[in-house]
């Protein structure tokens, strides 16, 4: 195999699965936000409970920006690795909606 095979490498449709993951990923997020807005907006309307659902609409915003920004990424002929800093952003607002969710359960 010649060395231009390599610089014109089709990577098929790994790249398409990849972006549909993370839509799927986007929605199932998004899922769980609004439930746990709704679970935390339903009590009395505490700063308590105003500040936790500000806190979830954060962290889901930035879940939005960081899968839409690899969403993009992808689209292109050869797309990057996922950057440590957003590997590291996504795990934290998935970790930290799982916390509020455990802590609205209790």
């Amino acid at each position: 195999m010649s060395s231009s095979g390599a610089a014109a490498r089709d990577a098929g449709l790994q790249p398409e699965r990849t972006r549909l993951a993370w839509r799927r990923t986007t929605l199932a997020c998004s899922v769980v936000a609004v439930l746990a807005l709704r679970q935390a907006l339903r009590g009395s309307g505490s700063p308590s409970e105003v500040g936790g659902a500000a806190v979830i609409a954060l962290l889901w915003v930035a879940f939005l920006w960081a899968a839409h920004r690899r969403i993009r990424e992808l689209s292109a002929e050869r797309p990057p690795g996922l950057a440590p800093r957003a590997a590291l952003a996504v795990v934290g607002c998935t970790v930290a909606l799982a916390a509020f969710a455990v802590a609205v359960i209790l």
